[in-house]
């Protein structure tokens, strides 16, 4: 099973064990507010997205990893958008309440972006925040993305389209400030040909 382990934080594959954590920590609405889905209602949403994240993986559609640490599931990390002609992908995360500002979403960051260019190949990872979340703006710059521009009306919130500000991070710009350790074998669908893990 993938895991990639940093200090603090482990990255691994969710498994139907944790819908009842991940159902929780979605079910508070000030959680998904920039998202274009929930707050999960029932119990069975997030058991049914733990479920179809098996053949989202096996396609390359999402490779979504459950945040933890202390072995406590504190939300997702997942890359999706991806480009194997281009060798990119983009990144989504989201953590419970509990998590913020206690510096597991900058270690999360951080994990995903060593496994994206030292173990899959990518060469640019890239992401999206709300034009008012102020949050996530200051957490994708301290985590090393870059802005490159407004994107209008490119996110359905609701009835609502929304502006989003696009950021990247390119592979000969990211150097982990820790040690990254990654166990276990990464989807196939997500290696670019040739990758060579270092």
């Amino acid at each position: 099973m993938l895991e990639v382990r940093g200090p603090n934080v482990t990255l691994r594959l969710p498994a139907e064990s944790d819908a009842p954590a991940l159902f929780e920590l979605a079910s508070d609405p000030e959680v998904t507010r920039w998202f274009s889905w929930g707050p999960y209602t029932e119990p069975s949403q997030a058991l049914d997205w733990v479920r179809r994240n098996v053949d989202e993986r096996e396609s390359g559609e999402r490779l979504s990893l459950a945040t933890v640490r202390g072995g406590e599931v504190l939300g997702i990390i997942e890359l999706n958008e991806l480009s194997v002609r281009d060798r990119r992908a983009m990144m989504g995360v989201w953590l419970g309440r509990r998590a913020w500002g206690t510096g597991v979403n900058g270690e999360a960051q951080v994990l995903l972006l060593a496994l994206s260019f030292s173990v899959l190949g990518l060469r640019r990872v890239g992401a999206y925040a709300n034009v008012d979340n102020a949050r996530s703006d200051r957490a994708l710059r301290k985590a090393g993305y870059v802005p490159e521009g407004r994107l209008r009306r490119w996110h359905r919130h609701g009835d609502a389209e929304l502006d989003v500000f696009v950021y990247g991070v390119l592979a000969e710009e990211f150097a982990a400030p820790f040690e990254v350790e990654v166990r276990g074998e990464p989807p196939a669908a997500f290696v670019m040909p040739g990758a060579t893990p270092s």
